[in-house]
């Protein structure tokens, strides 16, 4: 049987498949506070002990770059072996992916409820996909079609500098550059990002903060849900909250439409991570697809590719992919 697994900064999502019974049916599925463990092979045996399966396999999907089966998880303290993990939990076979290129996998196996198309597009038959992933990080990725199937590759394009557009991009890239040395997209288009950008907004006199929500986010353990929550449901009371909302959806259709011309993704793109999902609303008004197309010469070719939001995690279904692809003779 194979374990499977998504490690993201947050969560811990793990589950066993085999192959009979194929990627629409786990057998045991659990998730942990990944903050709470000090290694992943800590998470993996608590949960193996648990479920008391012949589990001989396993493959999991982890936020950081993967070089020749090691990786330093970039929003954890972990630093994660293969041979090493397999050693230690007596499996057979051990494989680690970076958590965009197991979301990309996951890709072709979407169904119809899987996913929502925000803009129909013109797929291109065979055409590169990318996949960008705003979560407690910011991921990309993207497949190409090799003649029988898509194939995953992985990238760190999240980290590569923020670029921005207008004026109000600039006074934030500006904030940014007093508290950090290096700003990249996932600092102002992540989980991470959304109290930062209201930081600058508060900061910057674009908007007061009411007191009494003031008190609140600073007793906060996580700002972002707040934010992000006060954003959707009460935008008029809460407009420096609107206006963070805003500028993120504008700067995450800007870097989507970026990967798009990056790796010329005809055959679609795909918004990916657990905040997508989250803004439906958001992400449905005109911000993020005016972000998207605007990219000069190119605008028209933009308006030609397809944007759909991932309903679902996708990259445990990813890294259970590729981990039955081990149960093939």
């Amino acid at each position: 049987m194979l374990l499977a697994g998504d490690i993201g900064g947050t969560k811990t999502d793990l589950a066993v498949f085999s192959p009979e019974k194929g990627l629409g049916a786990p057998l045991a599925r659990a998730e942990f506070p990944s903050r709470d463990y000090a290694t992943l092979e800590a998470v993996a045996r608590e949960f193996v002990s648990k479920v008391q399966m012949p589990i001989d396999r396993a493959c999991f999907a982890i936020a950081g770059p993967v070089i020749q089966g090691r990786v330093k998880t970039v929003n954890l303290p972990w630093v994660v072996d293969a041979n090493g993990l397999a050693d230690s939990l007596n499996l057979q076979t051990v494989v680690l992916l970076n958590d965009l290129e197991a979301t990309a996998m996951a890709v072709p196996f979407l169904g119809p409820a899987d996913s929502l198309i925000l803009w129909p597009g013109e797929p291109v038959p065979g055409g590169s996909i990318a996949v960008i992933a705003p979560g407690t990080g910011l991921g990309e990725a993207f497949l190409t079609w090799d003649g029988t199937r898509y194939r995953a590759h992985a990238s760190e394009g999240g980290h590569a500098d923020f670029g921005p557009t207008g004026a109000l991009q600039l006074d934030l890239l500006r904030y940014m550059l007093d508290r950090f040395e290096h700003v990249s997209y996932e600092q102002v288009c992540s989980g991470l990002a959304i109290p930062a950008i209201y930081d600058f907004l508060r900061d910057s006199g674009y908007g007061a903060e009411p007191p009494e929500f003031g008190q609140q986010l600073a007793d906060a353990e996580d700002r972002t849900p707040l934010i992000v929550t006060s954003a959707l449901q009460q935008p008029a009371a809460h407009p420096l909250c609107a206006a963070t909302l805003n500028l993120f959806v504008r700067i995450l259709g800007a870097e989507a439409g970026n990967l798009a011309l990056k790796v010329l993704a005809t055959g679609g793109v795909y918004l990916a991570g657990g905040i997508p999902p989250r803004i439906l609303s958001a992400l449905g008004e005109s911000a993020f697809m005016e972000a998207f197309r605007s990219k000069g010469r190119l605008s028209e070719l933009l308006g030609r590719v397809p944007v759909s939001v991932v309903l679902r995690p996708a990259a445990l279904m990813g890294a259970a992919s590729r981990g039955l692809e081990l149960f093939e003779p």
